[in-house]
């Protein structure tokens, strides 16, 4: 009799424990059992690799025409895509050659359409998209920037077809995306938001939004910190603006200040939907009867103070507010009321005085140009005037009083004074929701001091 070989042995023995797997288990364990110190080792029952047979395949392959392949690759075209950013010093063949494109027709249009002159009209800084061919002619470029419109951008198309270039300007809407940043004050706020690499348009909103919490002119402190989310809005993937502040966080001297933008769901008596504004997580409203300051936030040249008089040369008491700005400012009315005089007063140059309830008036002075007239009501935030330096001014600012029955008062003491709204019952569960995650997305911002990100 023969012996049996691996694979017959191997088949026997599964034969075996498909039959009888009881017996083989106790068998086994009995095994165990039975001994403490005995190794055991377990032959390979499959079989083995150097016995099984080997077997050639051959196979005849045919070669590719390569001739065929070579007319292919010869035939080939692809274009080319690159982006530029346009310069104050720009030519239409400067900024061609820094896309690589040698497009004599297409340098020709840009310098001679005169939509195509847009390219490089107005400020410097548009981000060029061009796609060329292989051989460096000018196929499609493109350019996109703001509009007048806060919800659409312009689009600035020159593409090359059958009948040669043509140009065209489009429409379209931005894409919003939210953005979070936090930064801390060693100096000013703008020093603070431009390492955070904030844009200055949102520093403003910040300070507009707690200005009558916090005098960022004289009441910011080494180690204030602010967390930020704001909107970005972009065209074509491409950052070309910032929008509304959607929610703040301003610590100064250890206290914190906290708003969100809301607007209140449904429509108001003319049938409009509600006004949005700024409301501190709690629910009240931030905006005030009186504005701490008649025009947006800028550097101060002088306080609530005694100064020395540039023009008569002396120490006294100088009960008002310059703010320093460029002529031309818009100067805003921080309250309701009616204009009692508008014209040229003595010191005050071109100045307007308004008459507001509860015996407060203010004045504005030193203007450029005045834009109402006695008699006129005004509303809060409306511009009355523009900046200037006539009468007693050695240069272009805005002398800003507020006088509560005759007597004149601190602006920002005022403002804190002032009435605030509270938000409506009715609107207060979907206010609730929004501050929870505006709530989230500070707690966020914190958290990645002093970086921003989308």
């Amino acid at each position: 009799m023969r012996p049996a070989t691996p694979i017959q042995l191997f088949h026997t023995v599964a034969e075996s424990l498909r039959r009888h797997p009881k017996r083989f288990a106790t068998g086994l364990a009995a095994l165990l059992l039975g001994t403490g110190v005995t190794a055991f080792g377990v032959a390979p029952v499959a079989p083995d690799v150097a016995l099984l047979p080997v077997r050639q395949v051959l196979e005849n392959v045919q070669e590719m025409p390569v001739a065929k392949q070579s007319e292919a690759l010869a035939d080939f075209r692809f274009n080319l895509y690159r982006s530029e950013t346009t310069r104050r010093s720009d030519s239409a063949d400067a900024l061609l050659k820094r896309l690589n494109i040698d497009d004599a027709q297409a340098s020709a249009f840009l310098r001679n359409d005169e939509t195509a002159r847009l390219l490089l009209a107005g400020r410097p800084g548009k981000n060029v998209t061009a796609e060329a061919s292989d051989n460096q002619q000018l196929l499609k470029l493109s350019t996109r920037w703001a509009s007048d419109d806060e919800t659409r951008f312009k689009r600035l198309v020159i593409e090359r077809t059958p009948a040669g270039l043509t140009s065209r300007i489009e429409t379209a809407p931005y894409t919003s995306n939210a953005r979070l940043a936090s930064g801390s004050i060693q100096s000013s706020l703008f020093a603070a938001t431009d390492d955070a690499q904030i844009p200055d348009s949102v520093a403003v909103q910040i300070a507009e939004m707690f200005s009558t919490d916090v005098d960022f002119r004289r009441d910011l402190r080494k180690g204030d910190r602010f967390n930020v989310v704001y909107e970005t809005l972009e065209a074509d993937g491409e950052q070309i603006r910032s929008g509304r502040v959607l929610s703040a966080e301003f610590v100064n001297a250890g206290k914190t200040y906290q708003a969100m933008w809301f607007q209140p769901p449904g429509m108001d008596s003319a049938g409009k939907p509600n006004k949005g504004g700024y409301f501190t997580l709690d629910g009240k409203s931030q905006r005030r009867a009186f504005l701490s300051s008649p025009v947006e936030f800028s550097r101060i040249s002088s306080g609530f103070s005694m100064r020395f008089h540039p023009i008569l040369k002396k120490w006294r008491s100088h009960l008002g507010t310059d703010f320093a700005a460029a002529t031309g400012t818009p100067a805003r009315t921080i309250g309701d009321g009616v204009v009692t005089f508008a014209g040229v007063q003595n010191g005050f140059g071109n100045v307007v005085f308004i008459q507001h309830a509860n015996h407060h008036e203010t004045v504005y002075a030193h203007l450029s140009k005045i834009n109402v007239k006695k008699g006129q009501k005004v509303d809060q935030g409306q511009t009355i005037g523009l900046v200037g330096m006539t009468g007693w001014a050695t240069g272009p600012h805005l002398h800003f009083e507020v006088r509560v029955n005759g007597v004149q008062e601190d602006p920002m003491k005022i403002a804190k004074k002032s009435m605030t709204i509270p938000l409506s019952a009715a609107a207060l569960p979907v206010f609730k929701q929004q501050s929870a995650i505006a709530k989230q997305q500070l707690l966020a911002a914190a958290s990645m001091t002093p970086r921003s990100a989308e």
